[in-house]
């Protein structure tokens, strides 16, 4: 049987190969960093979430050697039955300082944190209103809930007051939105959105990966920067971005919400608690993050220099503050032949095409951390400049 069906995948990978989508995995021969070593050769790393540079600091990663000694390599139990140490605990309940919220529950990644929240909250008699542009886990959480799915487009307010007003007779309303979408760096405006779900009596879902830890004024994210931390009912994150880099996510929110997802949430109930080592490092993440502010401001200075220097040199950059940056190239294969030749510059970067972002909107996502320098951020541009020659002269549009 499965030789009929290993011809068919075949053929299926073959277009992909062909279509210039297919991924490739390179590979890390240190530890995730600003500098890496990948493919026998040091290189610039500009596509890593690791805003802070919290991957490799020593902090973290002597909080989890500590905690390898003190605590064990791993839980081999879910949290209800042996698997919650007196860390797991600490760790949710500083998360909940840090974002302002009354209670967090920890999940082994944010996938599943957002495959865990809408089964629980919502059924038939329910809908659930989502941006368009709403990462993957979420799009696939919505899916294991019975409740009717409205979509809006991407940050608009009056399409979404026109689906929370078709929705109006449900017993419960949820908006859910990324804080920051991850292939654009576009921030969602809470601010508008809170309001409009309190007039509409709607519940408000924030997946803040990529904010939290860095934006706002204290570095809680996105309901942190638009001071609604009290108006959102569920917010999610993850430890694998800013927070250290390693694993893990969260729910944050609404006492009785976080209550009911670990009486129910099966990602959480099925799944083993996580390891020992990554609650120690994220501890020790979460007390860099608070003690001062330093690191965010390199992080927008980076930010801010490349934008510019890549404006300057031509380049299409989609606009924003974020330290994402993508550079936007239209067309898949030429995106991912920018990106290698890039490689051969000595910087790190990778193409990204359909289905991860529409058709004929390929682009370079660059991503800044507080750990490149100045120079390196001038070395990443001089890549691109010298990768980019088909672009003209200047490497540009």
């Amino acid at each position: 049987m499965y030789g009929t069906v290993q011809d068919q995948l075949r053929e299926t990978l073959d277009e992909i190969r062909a279509a210039g989508l297919y991924k490739h995995e390179r590979q890390l021969a240190s530890p995730q960093a600003a500098h890496v070593v990948s493919g026998g050769r040091d290189v610039l790393n500009f596509c890593a979430n690791n805003y802070l540079g919290l991957a490799d600091h020593p902090a973290v990663v002597g909080a989890a050697k500590a905690a390898l000694d003190e605590w064990g390599f791993g839980m081999a139990s879910v949290r209800f039955i042996c698997g919650t140490q007196t860390q797991h605990d600490a760790l949710e309940q500083r998360l909940s300082a840090f974002l302002g919220t009354a209670a967090t529950i920890l999940f082994s990644s944010c996938f599943d944190a957002n495959g865990g929240v809408f089964e629980v909250l919502l059924d038939e008699r329910d809908v659930v209103i989502s941006d368009e542009l709403n990462h993957a886990s979420i799009i696939d959480g919505i899916r294991l809930c019975k409740a009717q799915r409205l979509r809006y487009r991407n940050r608009d307010m009056a399409d979404l007051e026109a689906q929370l007003r078709a929705a109006s007779g449900a017993r419960r309303r949820l908006v859910v939105t990324d804080g920051v979408f991850s292939m654009d760096g576009y921030l969602a405006p809470l601010d508008e959105i809170t309001a409009l779900a309190e007039r509409h009596d709607a519940l408000v879902m924030v997946d803040d990966s990529h904010a939290v830890g860095f934006v706002g004024e204290h570095g809680a994210g996105t309901p942190d920067l638009f001071g609604v931390q009290h108006r959102v009912d569920v917010n999610t994150g993850t430890l694998g971005k800013a927070l250290g880099g390693a694993s893990g996510g969260y729910v944050s929110g609404r006492a009785e919400i976080v209550e009911l997802l670990r009486q129910r949430a099966r990602p959480y109930l099925f799944s083993n608690a996580l390891a020992p080592s990554v609650v120690a490092g994220s501890l020790a993440a979460l007390d860099l993050v608070t003690g001062g502010g330093s690191e965010r401001e390199r992080l927008r200075a980076n930010a801010e220099l490349f934008r510019r220097r890549m404006t300057e040199e031509g380049f299409d950059l989609l606009p924003g503050e974020h330290p994402i940056v993508p550079v936007m190239f239209g067309d898949a294969v030429l995106a991912a032949r920018v990106a290698d030749a890039m490689l051969e510059h000595g910087v790190y970067v990778i193409a990204f095409s359909y289905p991860v972002v529409p058709q004929g909107r390929a682009r370079i996502r660059v991503q800044l951390s507080a750990a490149h320098s100045t120079d390196d951020v001038e070395a990443c541009v001089r890549a691109f400049v010298a990768a980019s020659p088909h672009l003209g002269a200047s490497g540009g549009r």
